[in-house]
């Protein structure tokens, strides 16, 4: 069996970049996780998954109007923000982690974060904090490391199970560990 749920990603984020640039400003990601790092008071959280951030444009005023709906207090800078959409990705992770773990009876006990999140630290070790369990960070290119492996396996060019392919992508892609 295999337990599928998509967890809105990153393109909360995204699409508050593009928003801001399409103002004319410049937005340096960098810049501005390690922004939303330095808030070191509490942000708030909202559900991540909520329907209403599935669409494209006006990310950052849906955000703030998904906190007003509700009576909450929206974040107030944009560095809050972004830490706000880090944070509640983070427990939107955590929710469906232990929605699979009771739905297969299968514990977690180390969580992968592949792709492009897996270069976001701060993502990363929120992500940690959340799930309460070690983050493996990496490969950043997973799904196209996986389509290679299955055609090199099916071309005879590599051989073993799942676990053999496994050693070998860990062997050559170096991954980054985030403890809660």
């Amino acid at each position: 069996m295999r337990f599928l749920h998509n967890v809105m990603g990153l393109w909360l984020l995204m699409e508050s970049v593009r928003e801001w640039e399409k103002s004319g400003e410049t937005v340096d990601l960098a810049e501005l996780l390690a922004s939303a790092e330095a808030v070191t008071s509490e942000v708030p959280v909202f559900d991540a998954d909520d329907p209403v951030f599935l669409a494209p444009g006006g990310m950052p005023d849906r955000i703030a109007a998904w906190f007003g709906e509700r009576g909450l207090r929206a974040p107030g800078s944009r560095a809050e923000l972004v830490r706000s959409i880090l944070v509640s990705l983070a427990e939107a992770y955590a929710s469906t982690i232990r929605a699979a773990s009771e739905l297969s009876g299968v514990p977690v006990r180390t969580v992968h974060l592949v792709g492009g999140g897996s270069q976001n630290t701060l993502l990363c070790r929120l992500t940690a904090e959340a799930t309460g369990l070690p983050v493996v960070a990496g490969p950043v290119e997973a799904t196209a490391i996986g389509n290679v492996l299955v055609q090199a396996r099916a071309h005879g060019l590599v051989s073993g199970d799942l676990e053999a392919l496994r050693a070998l992508v860990a062997r050559s892609f170096p991954v980054t560990r985030f403890e809660p």
